[in-house]
């Protein structure tokens, strides 16, 4: 490595971990100050005493947590997406060379910032990801049910509702050829889906009563397509202040529903949707879109024309995605405005 300077730090690259983290400062010109690696209670002690300086972090996990933290500190934070890091990592990966990237890529006077997240839109992102995981298991229970029924000749329809009426039926049926050890395991199984059950509609209520209570959220909820479930996780996602985005297209290109190009030479290709950034947000996104499609040849507002033609000379899939692009638009424009959206008009009102 190059000779360390003898100027005080005014960027500070930090390779985080849960315990031992890698911190590499340089001066004004954007030469080595320092490199070294700190235990957590070192770090904290190192941010306490260093005089205000830039401090850059890769957006992962616990990154908010310290953005925050360095910010009472007095310093200036800037969180950076990992895959706009690699490019500046030099020869072989390790925890020097991270840092050292890191710092590197938060000199570059272009270079994307991730929005620091507050307290309360982690507390949302947090409620959104413990639902989507319970979900996720009851889904695998039901499947496996399902599954386990069929061994025994029972054949059960999809969907979780009508197993959930069919199981009272099974168990209670003395002649369906289960055995006693299999139809009280069966049980068991039966009340583990309904305390998932419990479980979900409990977030579900949680996540009304954010929505309820955000203005933002309520507004959002004024576009077709979104309702309490998407209005909290874009908010969860985005904030408050989406004027980190440069316009509509712009969080939409976030969230991964733009087309990836592959161009060159003045000659544009566009591929399929580039499936960037937050593949939940985007998910209840296009979930929305596609309830909304399922109507627009029964409504004569502008968006619904626009929707009903493109249905008729495009895939019904790339009509679904190109209407979630549309409502990610309109959300940006909802959350930029402060005004709710009429649908009827296809145009903003106060509220």
């Amino acid at each position: 490595m190059a000779e360390f300077s003898k100027e005080p730090v005014v960027t500070l690259g930090i390779d985080l971990a849960k315990r031992s983290f890698h911190v590499y400062g340089a001066d004004v010109g954007g030469k080595p100050v320092f490199s070294k690696k700190l235990t957590r209670a070192r770090l904290i002690e190192l941010m306490v005493n260093l005089p205000p300086c830039t401090v850059a972090m890769e957006a992962c996990g616990s990154a908010h947590h310290w953005a925050r933290l360095f910010r009472t500190f007095g310093h200036e934070i800037r969180l950076i997406a990992p895959q706009f890091v690699k490019p500046f990592v030099k020869s072989n990966k390790n925890d020097a060379a991270d840092a050292e990237a890191i710092c590197e890529a938060a000199q570059r006077p272009n270079m994307r910032l991730v929005a620091v997240k507050t307290v309360e839109q982690q507390d949302v992102q947090a409620i959104h990801r413990m639902r989507s995981l319970v979900v996720e298991r009851r889904t695998a229970q039901v499947n496996q049910v399902r599954g386990l029924l069929l061994e025994y000749g029972l054949e059960v329809a999809q969907g979780r509702a009508t197993l959930m009426r069919r199981l009272p039926e099974i168990l209670e049926d003395p002649d369906n050829g289960l055995s006693e050890r299999f139809r009280a395991e069966l049980n068991e199984l039966t009340e583990e889906l309904r305390h998932l059950d419990a479980r979900v509609t409990h977030y579900d209520a949680q996540i009304q009563a954010i929505a309820q209570s955000n203005q933002t959220a309520q507004r959002l909820m004024t576009i077709p397509g979104i309702g309490a479930t998407v209005a909290t996780a874009l908010l969860a996602a985005v904030g408050e202040d989406p004027s980190v985005f440069g316009n509509g297209r712009g969080l939409a290109a976030w969230l991964g529903l733009v087309p990836r190009q592959h161009s060159t030479g003045g000659r544009e290709r566009l591929l399929g949707i580039s499936k960037r950034g937050d593949v939940y947000v985007r998910q209840l996104l296009i979930h929305g879109a596609r309830s909304v499609m399922r109507w627009v040849e029964r409504k004569e507002d502008t968006n619904s024309r626009w929707a009903a033609a493109l249905k008729k000379r495009r895939h019904s899939n790339v009509a679904i995605v190109a209407m979630a692009n549309k409502i990610a638009r309109i959300a940006y424009a909802v959350m930029m405005t402060s005004k709710s959206y009429d649908p009827a008009i296809g145009a903003f009102v106060k509220g």
